[in-house]
């Protein structure tokens, strides 16, 4: 009878980690690029991305035509993608662009805060 119990959650177990590893497995696209000044307003945007499990929501602050901070609100990912929380932000600030080196093993997570950054600087052309 407990084998029986056990073979059912058994299943039930790998049936949950199959539907979760395939929906982990969606990679974002890259939607980003270099910011470009012209036509760009100051101020504060939010902006957020979902692609599978990973999610992610930003507030980008523009000043004087650049990224001048960005902060991470939310981000929804695994405890490798959470890496991507501490390194992404900063490469965008430093490079001016949403389109950057993912983490290795955190490709998702990192495309993912990429453009929720990309979302919220198209705020800024309006």
């Amino acid at each position: 009878m407990i084998q029986q119990y056990f073979k059912i959650f058994f299943l039930i177990i790998c049936a949950a980690g199959l539907m979760l590893s395939s929906a982990g497995c969606q990679i974002a696209p890259l939607m980003g690029s270099p910011v470009v000044a012209e036509g760009l307003k100051d101020g504060v945007y939010k902006g957020e991305y979902r692609k599978g499990i990973n999610k992610a929501v930003v507030k980008v602050t523009i000043t004087d035509g650049r990224i001048a901070e960005i902060k991470l609100l939310k981000h929804f990912a695994s405890w490798i993608g959470k890496e991507a929380d501490e390194i992404i932000p900063p490469r965008i600030l430093q490079l001016q662009s949403t389109r950057v080196d993912a983490i290795s093993g955190a490709t998702n997570s990192s495309r993912v805060i990429m453009n929720a950054v990309q979302r919220a600087i198209e705020k800024a052309y309006k």
